[in-house]
């Protein structure tokens, strides 16, 4: 079903959707994957969505520990 987003997943701070979307295209760019303009990743490889979506959990992970720590870069 090309275009349609079956993603059931809610976030618990929506007013966070704009930053998750902000490092998922800065987390593409370091890892040199090209994200799909039509917002539609059935065309993009496995291995690539992968490489996305660990790359950015590490980096969420990397920023509650800085921040549980009082290191945190967002204050």
């Amino acid at each position: 079903m090309p275009g349609q987003n079956r993603n059931s997943n809610q976030l618990v701070v929506p007013q966070a959707s704009a930053a998750l979307d902000q490092m998922k295209f800065e987390v593409a760019q370091e890892l040199g994957i090209q994200i799909p303009q039509d917002g539609y990743y059935g065309n993009m490889a496995t291995r690539d969505a992968g490489s996305l979506g660990g790359y950015i959990t590490r980096k969420l992970v990397q920023i509650a520990e800085q921040q549980l720590s009082g290191q945190s870069q967002f204050r």
